[in-house]
């Protein structure tokens, strides 16, 4: 069974950075699109960014040049280094794996940032 877990959330000062891990056990991604979304209180789920399997990424407008998608195949871990974090950033962020029959979601991780 396939398993994602996200970790890396906290409570961060505005301008601040974290960097968010999803692990994914059960099977090898190293042929998958991997990608970030995110959901705030009372809006819907987004697309934060996403990287195929060859390297090539996505971003939301909203994360460009803050925010960086990476993977390290050996590792089986796709990382999201979010920088200049602001305060409209806070959201549970969950990780997912695309496959041709569907996806996989991690349970998500709360990132808060104060102002």
């Amino acid at each position: 069974q396939v398993h994602l877990v996200e970790s890396g959330g906290g409570l961060v000062q505005a301008g601040g950075s974290l960097r968010l891990s999803c692990s994914v056990s059960g099977t090898m991604f190293s042929s998958n699109t991997m990608g970030w979304y995110r959901q705030a209180r009372g809006k819907e789920r987004e697309l934060v960014a996403d990287i195929t399997s060859g390297g090539s990424t996505n971003y939301a407008d909203s994360v460009k040049g803050r925010f960086t998608v990476s993977r390290d195949n050996f590792k089986n871990t796709v990382y999201l280094q979010m920088n200049s974090l602001k305060s409209e950033d806070t959201a549970v962020y969950y990780c997912v794996r695309y496959t041709p029959y569907g996806a996989n979601w991690g349970q998500g991780t709360q990132v808060t940032v104060s102002s």
